[in-house]
């Protein structure tokens, strides 16, 4: 039953994508990512605060449903976060979906409907496709990486 509901929240997030255009203006960072395992490709936007919080974030892109979804479910997740708080975030994730362990410190909200994609492991890139973005793209900022 709660499998049932979790696939369909997947399709839901990849059906309707949450946060899916481009972005433009100043103080963008955007950061271009395709899957190696399997060409689905995605450009990640970010707009942060002088405070360094994900003011606006947002993704364009195609690909399967999992990496679509994952995307969705992750610009949802982190708008008017701090960059310290998205770290956190992405370990979780991360953690989630190469192990199977669920984090006890942070809410993963709808991305925990893709906790089980690390039964398949040839689909962790899929899950993890936008979260390797955002590291691509924050990974200058000294209060991401701590």
């Amino acid at each position: 039953m709660l499998d049932q509901l979790y696939r369909q929240l997947v399709v839901e997030h990849s059906k309707n994508r949450r946060n899916h255009k481009k972005l433009e203006g100043e103080r963008i960072k955007q950061q271009h990512y395709k899957n190696p395992t399997c060409g689905d490709v995605m450009t990640l936007y970010l707009k942060l605060s002088e405070e360094k919080v994900i003011e606006v974030i947002s993704f364009i892109g195609e690909g399967c449903s999992i990496s679509m979804a994952s995307a969705s479910m992750m610009t949802e997740l982190l708008k008017g976060i701090s960059l310290k708080e998205a770290s956190h975030l992405r370990q979780a994730m991360e953690k989630m979906i190469r192990s199977g362990e669920i984090s006890t410190e942070v809410d993963l909200g709808d991305a925990l409907a893709l906790e089980g994609v690390h039964k398949l492991r040839a689909r962790h890139n899929c899950a993890l496709m936008a979260w390797q973005a955002l590291d691509r793209a924050l990974g200058d900022e000294p209060e991401y990486n701590k």
